[in-house]
């Protein structure tokens, strides 16, 4: 891949992880009564934010995907820009869920270099959404333990932060990483690579 290639999956990463951060993701259901609403939505309570990371590691490669996210962290860093859910500046990172996003960074590198190791199938590109997925999850716990470390969150909120970041949004993110395996092994028949 061309470096024009990587910057331009790189610049489709950073768009699509912004607009996923205010995008939640749902799941279509056929209701039992067809009547007026024959098809219902369910919110999975997360959005596609994480999502993004991983279809430009599936798509784009390991260095587009970094660079994506990277950049994704410093604008919300920044405060001209609040990319992130809740905002976001310096003040975000004393949040429990900074962690979290830190680790799309380790998540969108593992992704990539996993998904570039052979040929695309849809089994090796869902074993690279899987394994961004618990980088991003070891990455949120190894900040959530330093914010304890440094007494930045009490253990309390640490373990409230566990729950909430790490147990509850599992169901949701497999459904995510379902669907970002298949978009991937359809851009990747589709580009021939």
């Amino acid at each position: 891949m061309t470096i024009w290639t990587e910057l331009l999956w790189a610049l489709i990463g950073l768009l699509l992880t912004i607009g996923g951060t205010f995008l939640e993701a749902s799941i279509a259901v056929p209701s039992r009564d067809w009547g007026h609403q024959a098809i219902q939505t369910h919110s999975l309570g997360i959005t596609y934010q994480f999502g993004a990371g991983l279809l430009v590691g599936c798509v784009g490669g390991k260095n587009a995907a970094v660079l994506s996210q990277i950049a994704y962290i410093m604008l919300g860093l920044s405060p001209w820009f609040p990319v992130f859910a809740q905002g976001g500046g310096l003040s975000y990172l004393r949040e429990p869920s900074f962690g979290y996003l830190l680790g799309f960074i380790p998540a969108a590198f593992v992704c990539g270099y996993i998904a570039f190791k052979s040929t695309p199938r849809l089994e090796s590109l869902a074993l690279s959404c899987i394994s961004g997925l618990l980088s991003m999850h070891l990455t949120g716990m190894l900040y959530l333990g330093v914010l304890w470390i440094f007494q930045v969150l009490p253990l309390a909120d640490v373990a409230q932060a566990l729950v909430k970041y790490s147990i509850t949004p599992i169901p949701g993110q497999f459904a995510v990483v379902c669907a970002v395996t298949l978009l991937a092994y359809a851009l990747r028949q589709m580009l021939f690579y």
